[in-house]
């Protein structure tokens, strides 16, 4: 073991500075844009207790969960009747200090050594030994957090979150088990001018970022009402479900799903339309007029989403944007507009995404507070920006001028103009030794420092210092008391 050789779980990344770098300046970006708006910071644990967390992601995002064993002996509180099932005889897990390593379950639940019986309980077992989970996503921990500091909010309540989640998903690219969200939300108004307010915010974002993408939306009225309109109301979370997945698998694959989820294939007939449902937005809603007649909360929903999308089309938005009747944000919390933000130059997955989502403080007791948010997913932000080359020049490095060291006298020169530069905000160094001049310009070009002072015993006597411009190699003699001046 002592020769192991270092490593990650899979699904996470180690960055280096200059990676940072890029990612400070996408949270910066957003964080900037969020904050135009009125919104403000919060934060909040990276655990919560698996009540808060679980049954509201649906399905298959109860399934993605991480749950975190119980400190200590996790093992005590297991009952003698799973404590069987596990181990396949009458003595009870707990008992014996020697079977937490032999039995304890990995992250998927299988015991490690002894094989799990047809009747297992995976779900009994878990809710025995771990109560806590990592947070999936920022926006059920942010209906925990209203829930509980209600009485010192301010409604509506305006906020901003910036912080890492995570994901028991299958590592792929564009696909992590830990990443950071950027969430704005805004909690108690049912105002449809949020909605209008979240699109600006995307298209701001992008916008700053010089990344042009195409923002989708929907509402799960409309899903709802299809659901009604084709005699499966019942099953509205299978449709959505699979819809959802319809960029990813294709028309097959989803009706195939659909099948293995219990419609009909009549049902599964009517729904092509939809599925296939193509042309400009006037066409779109023409068509669901017609489908959606006799469905109220259908109607409802194409009328908010048409007047959503007329407000857009008075304003500036300068990505472009688009009614999809397929996108289906499988996230079961959701209740009416939703919106999903793609790369328009490369396929990479959903870059921002959310909705509306009127009563998830419900089942923390407090119901009828009406919220509407998007998620934008800086990891693959990052990965766009990088494969398209598209972060500037300057934030490749957060040094912006290094000081060559010639010797002590040099030195307490370099120092003294050193702390001025730093006083008017311009992150600079100065190289630790007086070594050859080519290590200390090799130190500038690898951390891509623009500007290299010089400052030898000619230069102190006349009071000034040569300034290199690293990206160019032009070099110019620069007065000391006008260096600043220069550099910015």
């Amino acid at each position: 073991m002592a020769n192991q050789k270092p490593s990650i779980p899979k699904g996470t990344r180690d960055f280096l500075p200059e990676e940072m770098v890029r990612r400070n300046y996408i949270f910066d970006t957003i964080r900037a844009v969020f904050e135009l708006y009125g919104y403000q910071p919060v934060e909040t644990p990276a655990m919560e207790n698996l009540t808060t967390l679980l049954g509201k992601y649906g399905e298959e995002g109860d399934k993605l969960l991480f749950r975190i064993l119980n400190s200590g002996d996790y093992l005590k509180g297991v009952t003698e009747s799973t404590s069987q099932q596990v181990t396949g005889h009458q003595s009870p897990i707990a008992s014996s200090p020697q079977h937490h390593s032999t039995t304890a379950p990995r992250h998927h639940g299988t015991p490690s050594l002894v094989p799990r019986p047809s009747s297992f309980d995976l779900s009994r077992f878990t809710q025995q030994i771990s109560e806590k989970g990592l947070r999936y996503d920022l926006t059920v921990p942010l209906a925990r957090f209203v829930v509980q500091h209600q009485h010192k909010l301010t409604f509506p309540f305006k906020r901003y979150q910036i912080q890492p989640v995570w994901r028991a998903d299958r590592p792929q690219k564009g696909r992590y088990r830990e990443f950071f969200q950027c969430d704005v939300d805004v909690i108690g108004s049912d105002s449809l001018l949020y909605e209008v307010e979240m699109i600006q915010i995307i298209d701001e974002i992008f916008t700053r970022l010089n990344l042009p993408v195409v923002i989708r939306v929907n509402n799960r009225k409309i899903l709802a009402g299809i659901a009604e309109a084709i005699g499966v109301s019942e099953k509205l979370t299978d449709i959505t479900t699979a819809i959802d997945k319809f960029d990813k698998i294709g028309l097959d694959k989803v009706n195939e799903e659909l099948s293995e989820r219990g419609l009909s294939a009549e049902s599964i007939e009517r729904l092509q339309s939809v599925l296939t449902l193509e042309g400009k937005i006037k066409e779109k809603k023409g068509f669901l007029e017609q489908l959606l007649t006799g469905s109220e909360t259908g109607i409802q929903g194409l009328e908010e989403l048409c007047h959503v999308l007329k407000y857009l089309k008075s304003l500036d938005v300068r990505n472009k944007f688009e009614f999809d009747v397929r996108l289906a944000r499988g996230l079961t919390y959701y209740t009416g507009i939703i919106i999903e933000v793609m790369a328009r130059d490369i396929s990479i997955g959903s870059l921002c995404g959310g909705g509306r989502y009127d009563d998830l403080t419900g089942i923390f007791g407090v119901p009828g507070l009406f919220a509407t948010g998007v998620s934008f997913g800086a990891d693959r932000i990052y990965d766009v920006l990088l494969k398209q080359k598209l972060f500037p020049d300057a934030i490749q490095s957060t040094t912006r001028l290094l000081f060559v060291n010639f010797g002590d006298e040099e030195e307490r020169f370099s120092m003294k103009l050193l702390g001025e530069v730093r006083k008017a905000g311009i992150p600079a160094e100065i190289y630790p030794e007086a070594v050859k001049l080519k290590k200390q310009l090799d130190y500038a070009n690898r951390k891509e420092v623009p500007f290299v002072a010089l400052a030898g015993k000619e230069e102190i006597l006349s009071g000034k210092v040569t300034l290199k411009n690293m990206k160019t190699g032009e070099q110019r003699s620069v007065p000391a008391n006008r260096l600043i001046e220069y550099i910015q």
